[in-house]
């Protein structure tokens, strides 16, 4: 895996579910074993754990042929959920409630969303999900060695599969993503990243998929790709995008393009692009020395560099005030 695949995918995959650490922070901590700035522990402990579940599904691509078996999948959960951990609820009269939420374990208690249309949306019961988890990954090795789906069909049927059944009470979101990629791997495709910034592009495929299947549970954990023809269609966007994305990056030879969290970045000015250069071969730089290097005065610099620092391209460590430099150019 690539830094930037590493940095790219724990983070986006994380901040869809409410991590609130930046592109900076994620990277200074998986890349370099830093913190720098606030942010909550579970957050960071979270991102790291997020790192291990990728690692593990990787290493289980590279093993070949192992069929797909729900041990692994609960040890994927137990590795990014670390421990079990309760979770308390205030209800109306100042009382106070709380259940345990169990690493590797599938759910004890009914899980269900709220919908950004106010419906709630059951997912399988405790009851259920054990059993439509066998015939889940009893499936996946079944037409996987088959012609039946071509890869992205069958990573988009799985990843429909499983949410509709939710078989955790915490962290489905993110081990539906990793399995994506596991499929996308095992088959020689480059792994995707489902940019945080277009959730809702996400939650809404789902939702118009959900409105075909019907809301039964087990009606989604069996559902065909006709019922959900419109995921697949998002997803297969997805993935072309995710693949030009790359292509671009890598034949990219021009070294004024940067590039940030899966976007080319376009720069008002040629001094921007020029000053990140400079934080990479000298991080320590000054505004003083920037000024001098650029021929500009230090307070368009201090302009510029307040610009990229609020749109997440650079970050000041806090530990020796040197520059971090968050958005990549091929060329460095």
């Amino acid at each position: 895996m690539s830094r930037r695949f590493t940095v790219e995918y724990n983070y986006n995959s994380n901040h869809i579910e409410g991590n609130t650490l930046t592109y900076g922070q994620t990277e200074l901590l998986l890349m370099f074993g830093t913190v720098s700035g606030e942010g909550h522990l579970r957050d960071f402990s979270e991102m790291k754990a997020s790192q291990v579940g990728l690692e593990m599904m990787s290493q289980l691509v590279k093993e070949g042929n192992l069929p797909l078996t729900q041990t692994f999948i609960r040890q994927l959960h137990k590795a990014l959920l670390r421990e079990d951990y309760t979770v308390y609820h205030n209800l109306p009269g100042g009382v106070q409630t709380s259940y345990v939420i169990h690493a590797g374990q599938y759910k004890i208690r009914p899980n269900s969303v709220i919908t950004r249309y106010g419906d709630r949306f059951e997912y399988a019961s405790p009851e259920e999900t054990p059993a439509l988890m066998t015939d889940l990954v009893n499936w996946y090795n079944d037409v996987e060695v088959s012609s039946k789906y071509s890869v992205v069909e069958l990573a988009a049927l799985f990843h429909y599969r499983y949410i509709r059944i939710h078989p955790f009470e915490d962290g489905n979101g993110r081990i539906a993503r990793l399995m994506v990629n596991y499929i996308l791997a095992r088959h020689g495709w480059p792994m995707i990243v489902v940019r945080s910034r277009k959730k809702q592009e996400y939650l809404e495929a789902l939702h118009k998929a959900d409105l075909v299947v019907g809301p039964t549970p087990s009606e989604g954990a069996h559902a065909n790709l006709t019922k959900i023809r419109k995921f697949v269609a998002y997803f297969t966007k997805l993935v072309e995008d995710e693949l030009a994305y790359n292509i671009a990056y890598i034949e990219n030879k021009d070294d004024k393009v940067w590039w940030y969290d899966g976007e080319k970045l376009t720069f008002r000015t040629p001094n921007s692009p020029k000053i990140l250069g400079l934080l990479i071969k000298n991080p320590y730089l000054t505004y003083a020395k920037l000024s001098e290097e650029l021929g500009i005065n230090v307070s368009a610099i201090q302009k510029l560099i307040e610009g990229m620092v609020k749109k997440g391209y650079i970050q000041r460590r806090d530990s020796d005030k040197s520059w971090h430099v968050l958005a990549s150019s091929v060329i460095r």
